[in-house]
């Protein structure tokens, strides 16, 4: 790994005004780890003020000692790097933010603060003959290696001080695939319900980096096992141990992790791994009958309104809450090839919006293997996604072209009649052999010139133009066919 001379610059400048400065927190755990930084963050024991003189494209707006300094980079994770004074937390009222900050006199109290061991470590580059050096004194190295998230001291009061810290502590063991201490552990299980004094936006974020994951699976049973879930997404809670019908090897809950499991594997994005997580989030509640026998009738409907009150309680966007809901409305389209028909694809096309009919397959996928079928594609849905490109492409027909039936009477000053169309069939046949002559210029050339034709005569200009016309959809029609596999 080789540290950015952006940050070098950053780091050197603070030195040579005779000020400490040191790499520190996450970025230094992804550099032992091998992982490429998102973003780097520097502590140093000059004060904001003193930073902005060092800095003077920088700026200073928050009440966390913080200082951004502009860097000019031309890559957005070093265009702007954070210098934090070091600093000690007072006392923690709403488990959520420090009464008030204060300075700290050593780096040494500025680490002891911070969450878990492999986030509270500091790096000081060298210069010259020194070396670089890794201040971890909380054994943050071991546990990296040992692939442990562990709190800095008691985790107790660390939680205290910052309940979604017992969040984070899932999430990096979910994006890392570390597992948590057992005494971490016992304390979030022991103080789970202290989640309920973050805000929803906070728990938005951190629940959405949890579902990013490579294992996002592995973190929502994570997120159940340590007690979070029901603070979260309780609704999922209701569908652990109800049991489905013959279809379905899996319960409820069990089904719907899978299906978010399949979704991660295929890095689907945030809008199918969600709609894949909630799509049967109503099973528990309108389950009728027992075992094998059991009907969930209508369950899309009534998860798709559960959908738009959880992503709504989590404060996601209006957008975000309207396209998930819908993939999960919609997850239950009914295919089969000889008994769909084009209209049927183009109403559902219109009800979920053609810019989410691929996503909405994804979701269906998703659903397929949650259930524990071992192929996620078979033939009927590829015939579906063939049909969904068949009706999505604009039909070849007269209106492609750049006149129209209006056009053509005002240049022949002739009134509706069936010479118009048979003109017009004409034209589409020129275009379909050379697409660049549909251009106003050409076309009405050739309307002068047809227009001194014999019926006759156009007659079979035109029905030419309609067998060539049907030549070009059906090879059309055939690659569709290929593109999906299917006859």
């Amino acid at each position: 790994m080789i540290i950015p001379k952006e940050v070098k610059n950053v780091i050197g400048k603070l030195e040579q005004a005779g000020y400490e400065a040191y790499i520190v927190g996450g970025c230094v755990r992804d550099f032992l780890l091998g992982i490429e930084p998102k973003d780097w963050d520097v502590t140093t024991n000059a004060k904001p003020e003193e930073i902005q003189k060092v800095f003077p494209d920088s700026f200073y707006e928050n009440n966390f000692l913080t200082v951004t300094a502009r860097t000019g980079s031309k890559k957005p994770e070093l265009a702007e790097i954070e210098i934090t004074t070091y600093r000690l937390d007072a006392k923690y009222s709403d488990k959520r933010h420090p009464d008030e900050v204060k300075y700290a006199e050593k780096l040494e109290d500025d680490l002891s603060r911070r969450d878990f061991t492999v986030n509270a470590m500091a790096l000081r580059l060298g210069s010259g003959q020194a070396k670089k050096e890794i201040v971890d004194l909380f054994e943050g190295q071991k546990d990296l290696k040992n692939k442990i998230i562990r709190t800095v001291g008691k985790p107790e009061e660390r939680f205290n001080e910052d309940a979604l810290r017992m969040l984070r502590a899932v999430r990096f063991a979910t994006t890392l695939g570390f597992t948590i201490e057992e005494k971490t552990a016992e304390a979030i299980k022991k103080n789970s319900v202290w989640l309920e004094a973050i805000s929803k936006e906070r728990i938005r974020d951190e629940f959405v980096k949890i579902i990013m994951a490579d294992k996002a699976a592995e973190g929502i049973e994570l997120l159940r096992e340590m007690g979070l879930l029901k603070f979260i997404v309780p609704e999922l809670l209701e569908n652990y141990g109800v049991a489905q019908n013959k279809h379905h090897i899996y319960d409820s809950y069990q089904h719907l992790v899978k299906s978010l499991e399949y979704a991660a594997k295929k890095k689907f994005n945030m809008y199918v791994r969600l709609a894949a997580l909630l799509h049967d989030v109503a099973k528990a509640r309108i389950k009728a009958g027992k075992d094998e026998e059991a009907t969930f009738y209508n369950h899309e409907i009534v998860g798709a309104k559960m959908t738009f009150q959880i992503l709504n309680r989590l404060k996601f966007s209006k957008k975000e809450v309207e396209k998930i809901t819908k993939l999960v409305r919609y997850h239950m389209f009914y295919y089969n090839v000889d008994e769909v028909g084009e209209s049927s694809v183009r109403r559902l096309i219109k009800n979920v919006g053609p810019e989410n009919i691929e996503e909405l397959l994804q979701v269906r996928l998703a659903d397929r293997i949650g259930s524990g079928v071992p192929k996620a594609e078979p033939y009927k849905l590829r015939h579906f996604k063939y049909l969904v490109d068949k009706v999505s492409k604009d039909p070849i027909s007269a209106k492609m072209l750049k006149v129209d039936g209006a056009d053509i009477m005002k240049i022949l000053d002739i009134k509706p009649g069936p010479k118009i169309g048979q003109i017009l069939d004409v034209l589409l046949g020129y275009v379909l052999d050379e697409p660049k002559k549909n251009t106003k210029e050409f076309l009405e050339q050739e309307v002068a010139k047809l227009g001194k034709l014999g019926d006759k005569e156009l007659e079979i200009l035109a029905e030419k133009s309609k067998e060539e016309k049907f030549e070009v959809v059906t090879k059309q029609d055939e690659m569709t066919k290929q593109k999906y596999w299917v006859t």
